[in-house]
């Protein structure tokens, strides 16, 4: 636990050197193009000399990726496609020299495939086998919320639990414990540490999809355009409003915007399909019956309220 201690700190700190076991590392003056990978290759091996097994979380690692390969300008060039091919090579290199000593896990809040497809870079990841974090069933949800209620006092009437989970629609953790946390307020304020089902309804509107909730759900529209750019983020937002406000995405719809976007280098069909790719890879739609739906009623609700003043449905425009 010292030893961990001292990296983290030692990092954080930006302490000019690491000495565990008598190893040193020196990183005076930062790392430079010229010696991080060999900086790098140091530190993972006195990570993997450990007595124990480590576990080394990269969160956050498709942003970096992201923000190597498209600068500001979100344009892939073929010297940031290099420095992020070296980067990712040197990783899947180091996971595969310490597995079993040395266990690398990569998360983030954007997915990092997408980012590797659209630069070619998909097999300096084949190594790293994908785990994806499902919203909860409706039970594991139900008992977050009852367990909750446990530990501040709150009484469910008339099954608020269930309702909460209904109302929410996709289980998404953190977006249960929003709603938790609107509801104990709620009960703060009155002083009356009853929550019931119908009033369920009123915390959604006003709380969930008010203000309270916007720097929350405003993430969403933000990192979708991290990935995709400005071009194909104002397709994309404009294929994300169809969908919250006529319910559906369907295929007279993309047809009717391959009429209105051109881009650079990518037909219609391509530029759709790089964006839907993206919009399913991190949980904005699924398939439907009809074309493609939202998969959160609560990011569904929130695009709709945010854009529905602004926004006219495609196939209703005057072309």
């Amino acid at each position: 636990m010292g030893a961990f201690s001292n990296i983290v700190s030692t990092i954080l700190d930006r302490i000019d050197t690491i000495n565990i076991s008598e190893i040193g590392i020196a990183i005076r003056g930062g790392l430079t193009s010229a010696d991080w990978s060999d900086k790098g290759d140091q530190l993972m091996a006195i990570l993997a000399d450990s007595d124990k097994p480590v576990l080394l979380f990269l969160d956050e690692l498709p942003i970096l990726v992201n923000r190597m390969l498209k600068g500001d300008d979100f344009t892939i060039t073929s010297e940031r496609r290099g420095k992020a091919d070296d980067f990712m090579s040197w990783l899947r290199k180091n996971s595969i020299q310490y597995q079993g000593q040395l266990r690398i896990v990569v998360s983030g809040s954007i997915g990092l495939d997408p980012i590797l497809r659209q630069a070619g870079l998909s097999a300096t990841m084949n190594n790293f086998p994908p785990f994806e974090l499902k919203p909860w069933d409706e039970p594991t949800a139900v008992g977050c919320l009852n367990a909750l209620a446990k530990e501040y006092g709150i009484t469910f009437i008339d099954d608020a639990d269930k309702a909460i989970v209904k109302r929410i629609g996709c289980c998404i953790p953190h977006h249960v414990q929003i709603f938790f946390d609107s509801v104990l307020e709620a009960c703060e304020r009155r002083k009356r540490f009853e929550f019931k089902a119908d009033e369920v309804e009123g915390i959604y509107e006003k709380e969930m999809l008010g203000v309270r909730c916007q720097k929350e759900l405003t993430h969403y529209e933000e990192r979708l355009k991290s990935v995709l750019g400005p071009d194909l983020n104002t397709l994309a937002v404009e294929m994300l409003s169809e969908a919250a406000i006529t319910g559906v995405l369907s295929r007279k719809a993309l047809e009717a915007f391959r009429k209105l976007y051109s881009f650079e280098g990518l037909t219609g069909i391509e530029a759709q399909q790089e964006i839907i790719s993206v919009l399913e890879h991190d949980g904005y739609v699924v398939p439907g019956s009809d074309g493609y739906v939202f998969v959160s009623n609560l990011i569904r609700d929130w695009w709709k309220k945010r854009n529905f003043l602004f926004y006219t449905p495609v196939l209703e425009r005057e072309v």
